[in-house]
C-alpha cells in the first residue's frame, strides 16, 4: 500500500477501535493464518531475548509467543488502543506482555533491540517501505522478520461484484508477493523467502460475508475515494452479482495470504530516513493502558 496520510491513519485507527469488542467473533481467518505462521517458527532455532508482535490486534499471537519463548520479553504493539485493551483484558497470560500503542511506521523502540519481529496481517494497512525500514532498524543483527499479508486476489469475488455497480474503490488493493520480496531486499534484509496460500471461507449469503469483514475492520478501504451514499438498490445489485459465485449452495470469500521471512545482517545499508531521530530508550516506550 502506498504512503498513508495522517487522515487515513486516523481512519484506520478509528475503524479498529470501533470493532475491537466484536473482532474475536469474526477473526477466524486471522487466527488460522497466525497458527500457520507459528508453525513455521518450529524451524527457527533462534533463542530470542525480545520478541515484537507488530499489529497484535487482540493478542492471539502474543499469547502463543509468550508460551513459546518463555525466557524472552514479548512486546505487543498495535495502533488501536481498544485492541490492546481487549488483549490486556483476556487474562490467563503465561506472563504479561509489554503493551505498546504506536504506529508501526515509527516504532518507539531503540535500534538493534529486538530479536524477532512477528507480524500477522498488518502490512496491508501500512506503508510497506516505512514499516520494513523500521523493522530492519529495530532488529538485532541476525534477527528474524516473519510476516503475513494479503495479496492482490484477496476478496476477488466482492471486488468483482462491486465493479458491476460502479467504478469506485470498495475493496482495498493489496501488494503482490514479489513486490514485497523486492522491498525486503531494498530495505537491507537478507535471504527473503516468500510464498502464498489461497484460503477460501464459505458463507450462506453475501450479507454475512460483509458483516464478518465489518467486524474485523476490513470492510472499508483506507483511502477516502469512496464518495456518495450506497443506496439499497445499489447494494442489492452487489448482492445479486455476488450470487454468481455460489457453489454447492455456499458463497466463497477468497483470501490470498502472502507469507514472508527474512534476516537482518551486519552489512550496512544507506537510506534516507523520514524520521531519523525517532529512537528512544527501551525503558521509555510503554504506554500505560
Amino acid at each position: 500500500m502506498s504512503s498513508l496520510t495522517n487522515i487515513e491513519k486516523r481512519r484506520v485507527k478509528k475503524h479498529f477501535d470501533a470493532k475491537a469488542d466484536c473482532y474475536e467473533s469474526s477473526a477466524v481467518l486471522q487466527r488460522e493464518v497466525c497458527d500457520r505462521m507459528l508453525e513455521r517458527l518450529d524451524l527457527v532455532t533462534l533463542k530470542p531475548e525480545r520478541v515484537l508482535d507488530a499489529g497484535s490486534g487482540t493478542g492471539w499471537a502474543t499469547q502463543h509467543l509468550l508460551e513459546r519463548y518463555k525466557n524472552a520479553q514479548v512486546l505487543t504493539l498495535d495502533l488501536s488502543e481498544s485492541m490492546l485493551k481487549q488483549s490486556k483484558a483476556k487474562g490467563g497470560w503465561f506472563r504479561k506482555p509489554g503493551l505498546i500503542c504506536a504506529d508501526a511506521e515509527f516504532l518507539p523502540l531503540a535500534d538493534n533491540s529486538v530479536d524477532i519481529v512477528f507480524s500477522n496481517l498488518m502490512l496491508q494497512w501500512c506503508d510497506v517501505k516505512k514499516v520494513f525500514a523500521e523493522f530492519q532498524r529495530v532488529l538485532k543483527v541476525d534477527g528474524l522478520l516473519m510476516f503475513s499479508s494479503f495479496g492482490p486476489d484477496t476478496l476477488k469475488e466482492l471486488r468483482h461484484s462491486w465493479q458491476q455497480v460502479d467504478d469506485k474503490v470498495h475493496v482495498n488493493n493489496f501488494i503482490d508477493m514479489h513486490d514485497l520480496g523486492d522491498e525486503l531486499l531494498h530495505c537491507g534484509f537478507a535471504e527473503p523467502v516468500m510464498d502464498m496460500d489461497m484460503i477460501q471461507l464459505t458463507y450462506q449469503d453475501a450479507k454475512t460475508v460483509m458483516t464478518d469483514l465489518k467486524n474485523i475492520g476490513a470492510n472499508t478501504p483506507v483511502s477516502n475515494q469512496v464518495n456518495g451514499l450506497v443506496t439499497p438498490r445499489k447494494f442489492q445489485k452487489v448482492l445479486d452479482a455476488y450470487e454468481k459465485f455460489r457453489v454447492d449452495e455456499l458463497l466463497p470469500a477468497s483470501f490470498e495470504v502472502v507469507y514472508g521471512h527474512a534476516w537482518k545482517t551486519d552489512k550496512p545499508i544507506k537510506r534516507k530516513m523520514d524520521n531519523p531521530d525517532f529512537t528512544i530508550p527501551l525503558d521509555k516506550f510503554t504506554k500505560s493502558l
